[in-house]
């Protein structure tokens, strides 16, 4: 069993907070909006999710980490988004996020987009997952749907994931348009949500679609490294980036600030419908990049895992 540590986030309310993100976002953007609505039905396009919504006792699960890939993977570090779901008190629990996959499934390394209804004592898993893979025939990025290959929920090494019931209900809806600071999208959300609540960390998570411009994505390659990655350089220089068109929609988990978890406190993975996927750093055309997304402040944090032995290399 692995360890499961708790702890509880502030949790402000939804009109409280996007009026902070809002004020925060426009030094960031040349135009932001952020407003309270109902969570559109994300079983339709472009998301297709296996849940209608974010809503219901939103939470957030930081499962294994960075320490488990780098500076040599441990390949035995394999989890389950079923007995996760159940460790964060949450059976049936409707998650997405960023992950890796379960090498000893795949044969390979690869980034995993985790978009999974976990099962429930009523109802098998539904699991709407993609994995970004490093192509064999051309070098490029090879996205595919997990389910087309494999039946299980399982993953490896690492993954920041939101959990909640995937109920519909209010979320908050930010739009912003032009970046004219250095700040990606998700980092401008998670420093906005530090500067304002310092001490008292707040969590969210949910998803966002890039629906203009261009974005820097990296792939894992498909071997893990065999030399130590020892630091940030060997890190970029293993890993695979591409530049990634729109629309991409991105599944972030943030934290504001870390209580001592040895948290990964933003992290996002995306896909498209044309092909494309991986984890995002940051979009290429901030003059006519366009962000579309919904959030939720999660209550819970659950630390799965943690590393005995850490550092700090790779968290980008």
């Amino acid at each position: 069993m692995a360890k499961v540590e708790r702890f509880a986030f502030h949790v402000p309310s939804l009109e409280e907070l996007a009026g902070v993100l809002q004020k925060g976002l426009k030094e960031n953007f040349a135009d932001a909006q952020v407003s309270v609505v109902d969570c559109p039905d994300l079983t339709q396009e472009p998301f297709n999710f296996p849940a209608k919504g974010i809503c219901g006792k939103p939470r957030i699960a930081d499962v294994g980490g960075v320490p488990y890939l780098i500076p040599v993977a441990q390949k035995d570090k394999v989890y389950d988004l079923n007995t996760v779901a159940k460790d964060i008190e949450l059976p049936g629990a409707f998650i997405l996020g960023a992950g890796a996959v379960s090498s000893k499934i795949l044969g390979v390394n690869a980034e995993l987009i985790p978009i999974v209804q976990t099962k429930s004592e009523k109802n098998p898993a539904v699991n709407g997952s993609y994995v970004a893979q490093i192509n064999p025939a051309d070098k490029g990025c090879l996205l595919e749907k997990y389910s087309s290959k494999y039946t299980d929920c399982e993953f490896g090494l690492l993954a920041n994931l939101y959990a909640s019931e995937g109920q519909p209900g209010k979320v908050i809806e930010v739009k912003a348009n032009g970046r004219t600071g250095e700040l990606n999208f998700v980092s401008c959300l998670r420093q906005i949500l530090e500067k304002q609540y310092g001490e008292k960390p707040v969590g969210m998570g949910g998803t966002f679609i890039i629906q203009k411009g261009k974005a820097k994505i990296h792939i894992m390659p498909p071997e893990f490294s065999a030399c130590p990655l020892n630091t940030d350089e060997d890190v970029n220089n293993w890993l695979k980036f591409f530049e990634m068109k729109a629309p991409l929609i991105c599944q972030p988990v943030i934290v504001s600030r870390d209580p001592g978890f040895d948290l990964r406190v933003e992290h996002t993975h995306c896909f498209s419908h044309h092909g494309e996927g991986g984890h995002y750093h940051q979009d290429t055309s901030p003059d006519s990049v366009q962000y579309l997304g919904y959030f939720l402040p999660a209550e819970l944090l659950f630390r799965i895992d943690r590393p005995q032995e850490t550092h700090l290399i790779g968290r980008d």
